[in-house]
């Protein structure tokens, strides 16, 4: 009867080579088991040549998600300053790739110290999506405390969230309410992305929502002393956070190779307050 050479012998051969047992231990091993000489060989050379094929061939990417629309604020004639709303907002600087614009005076002083004050009596540790369940908690990645207005909450509120959205070129009721933070000295939030990562099992739950989130503006509430920058890792860049100022960002897949990682640098010197602004897809309920 012939010997066949199993999917269980080739197996065992790779666990040899692994092993680190030359070949002619490996064949020695298949002749005192009563395998002949030629067919040991043969499975030998077979199964050790297809073993390193498979090493040196590529792994099959997948596809990245489908480009989404984003919001987008009209820069096309390159303006100094947009009006939007009856207020002026200054353009600092654009960026393409990633889709990156710093706004000056987008708040008004009074704007910001009225969010500070209506978030103070409402502060607890800041939390993070768990994308592994859908719900929400507590990171060490994220040291600040925060809490959640809801959308449109106050006239305040609403005038600010209307204006963002006359800026950005995005429904109002495509955004999340407003989340105000608070960093003291030592505090951070380490570099991560805003959307919701697909691979992870909670993410379904989280879209329901409104989609996956598209953009982002985050706005400085105060100038702390030292620190506090808004850094993007991948690009080299860092914003500081000056009162009224704000940075926005939009990533039109859920993938790395949009460029948006970013963080909150520590802050060193005073505290830091931030209202930021997620924008998704469709309307968020």
């Amino acid at each position: 009867m012939s010997q066949q050479i199993t999917p269980e012998l080739r197996q065992w051969i790779i666990d040899q080579a692994r092993a680190g047992h030359r070949p002619e231990a490996v064949v020695a091993a298949m002749r005192a088991s009563g395998w002949d000489e030629a067919v040991a060989l043969d499975a030998l050379e077979t199964t050790l040549q297809g073993f390193m094929d498979s090493l040196q061939k590529p792994a099959v990417q997948p596809a990245p998600p489908a480009l989404s629309a984003v919001p987008e604020p009209d820069l096309r004639q390159q303006p100094s300053i947009v009006a939007v709303g009856g207020h002026e907002v200054k353009v600092l600087m654009a960026m393409h790739s990633p889709r990156v614009v710093v706004f000056g005076g987008l708040l008004s002083e009074d704007e910001c110290d009225q969010l500070v004050e209506l978030a103070r009596p409402r502060l607890a540790r800041s939390e993070t999506v768990d994308t592994t369940t859908g719900g929400s908690e507590v990171n060490a990645a994220r040291t600040s405390s925060g809490m959640f207005f809801s959308r449109c909450e106050t006239a305040l509120h609403q005038r600010i969230e209307e204006r963002i959205g006359a800026l950005v070129n995005w429904p109002v009721d495509h955004g999340e309410g407003l989340q105000i933070l608070r960093y003291g000295p030592g505090a951070e939030y380490r570099p991560h992305h805003d959307y919701f990562d697909p691979a992870q099992p909670g993410t379904p739950a989280i879209l329901q929502r409104g989609g996956q989130r598209v953009g982002t503006l985050v706005m400085y509430l105060n100038t702390p002393e030292q620190g506090g920058a808004t850094i993007f890792p991948d690009v080299g860049l860092e914003v500081a956070p000056i009162k009224g100022n704000a940075v926005f960002f939009s990533y039109a897949r859920p993938h790395p190779d949009t460029r948006t990682l970013h963080g909150g640098a520590p802050v060193i010197t005073g505290e830091k307050w931030v209202a930021t602004k997620w924008l998704r897809q469709r309307v968020f309920v």
